[in-house]
C-alpha cells in the first residue's frame, strides 16, 4: 500500500480516488474547499497554486495526480500557476506527477491521433495544455521530476455531470422525445472516454514506471458520431431515436457575448466540425488496459441518469 495524493475532487479526482482505494492504496484528496474524510479517503483543504502547501501534503506520496478543472474560459490565467505549483511539489517530494489532460494540444487533427502526435495547437487553450506538458517533460528530462500524462477525449458516464458532457446534457431531451441540439457536425466520428476507464488509466500510470516521460491515451471504444451515440443512448433507454440538429455557429458566437463558455467553444470549432478520434493502442499494448464495452457504458450512463432529466 502506498500513499497517492489527488488534487481536485471533481468527477476525475473522485473516480480515480475510488479506483486507487479499490487497488489497496492510501488516498488523500486536496481541494480548495476540502471535504469530509472517511476511512478510505482523507480530505485536506489546500490551494492548488500554493507550492509549499502542496509539497507538505504530498510528502511521502508515491504519486501526485493533477485532476484540477479550472473554469473553461479561465484556462489561460488559472492553469499556469496550478501547473507550476504541482510540478514544484513533484520535484521537491519525488512523487510521480500524473496529469489528466485532453486532446487540445494537438490542434486540428488530420486523422486518428496517437499520443506522439505533434503539439500543433494554435488556439489559446491548446497552447496552454501543450506548454504544461512541455514544462513537465523538460523537468523529467533534466532529472528534476518524474512525470507522465493521460489524455482523453470527451467524457461519458454517470460520474460526469450533464452540464459537463456533450452526451449527458441530451439525456433529458431523449427521455422526453425532443430534438437534440448539438455543437458541430452531428455525423463527424468522435471518440468518447468512459470515466472509469480514465480513472483506471490514471491509477495505472501512477503505479507503473513504464509510464514515465510519455503521454498516454485512455483506451476508448471505436468512434461514434454524436448522432450515433445519442441513438445508442435512446435505445438503451428503450426510447426511439430523437432528431438531432446542429446549433449554427453564428448563433453560438452571438450567445458567446454573454456566455464565456460558448465563446470558448467557438474558438475550438475544429474539434466539432470534423472527425475527432484518438489512437490508444499504445496504452493497451503496454499496460493491458482496454475500454469498457460500449454497451456497458450506455447501460451505466442511463442507469445513473437523474430522475428529473
Amino acid at each position: 500500500m502506498a500513499l497517492h495524493v489527488l488534487v481536485g475532487k471533481g468527477p476525475v479526482g473522485s473516480t480515480t480516488a475510488a479506483e486507487l482505494v479499490a487497488r489497496g492504496h492510501e488516498v488523500r484528496i486536496l481541494s480548495r474547499s476540502g471535504g469530509v474524510s472517511t476511512s478510505d479517503v482523507e480530505h485536506r483543504q489546500v490551494d492548488a497554486t500554493d507550492a509549499d502547501a502542496l509539497t507538505a501534503a504530498t510528502h511521502g506520496a508515491a504519486a501526485l495526480y493533477n485532476a484540477v478543472n479550472p473554469a473553461y474560459h479561465r484556462w489561460a490565467t488559472d492553469w499556469p500557476p496550478v501547473a507550476a505549483a504541482l510540478l514544484t511539489a513533484a520535484e521537491r517530494t519525488g512523487a510521480v506527477l500524473v496529469t489528466m489532460s485532453n486532446l487540445y494540444a494537438y490542434g486540428r487533427p488530420s486523422g486518428p491521433m496517437p499520443p506522439d502526435s505533434p503539439l500543433a495547437a494554435t488556439d489559446t487553450k491548446g497552447r496552454v495544455r501543450a506548454r504544461m506538458w512541455l514544462d513537465a517533460l523538460a523537468a523529467h528530462d533534466a532529472g528534476r521530476a518524474r512525470v507522465t500524462e493521460a489524455r482523453a477525449a470527451d467524457f461519458v458516464g454517470p460520474q460526469v455531470p450533464g452540464s459537463q458532457s456533450h452526451l449527458g446534457r441530451q439525456l433529458g431531451s431523449i427521455r422526453k422525445g425532443r430534438r437534440a441540439w448539438v455543437i458541430g457536425d452531428p455525423d463527424a466520428p468522435r471518440t468518447w472516454a468512459y470515466l472509469p476507464d480514465v480513472a483506471a488509466t490514471l491509477a495505472t500510470l501512477g503505479t507503473d514506471e513504464r509510464s514515465l516521460g510519455r503521454a498516454w491515451h485512455v483506451p476508448s471504444n471505436p468512434p461514434r458520431s454524436q448522432r450515433q451515440a445519442l441513438g445508442d443512448l435512446a435505445a438503451a433507454m428503450g426510447r426511439p431515436a430523437v432528431p438531432v440538429s446542429t446549433i449554427p455557429w453564428p448563433v453560438l458566437r452571438a450567445m458567446g457575448v454573454a456566455v464565456p463558455l460558448l465563446r470558448e467553444i467557438v474558438d475550438v470549432r475544429h474539434q466539432f466540425d470534423s472527425a475527432y478520434v484518438i489512437d490508444s493502442r499504445a496504452t493497451t499494448r503496454t499496460f493491458g488496459l482496454t475500454a469498457t464495452p460500449w454497451d456497458e457504458v450506455l447501460r451505466a450512463t442511463v442507469a445513473g441518469m437523474p430522475v428529473t432529466a
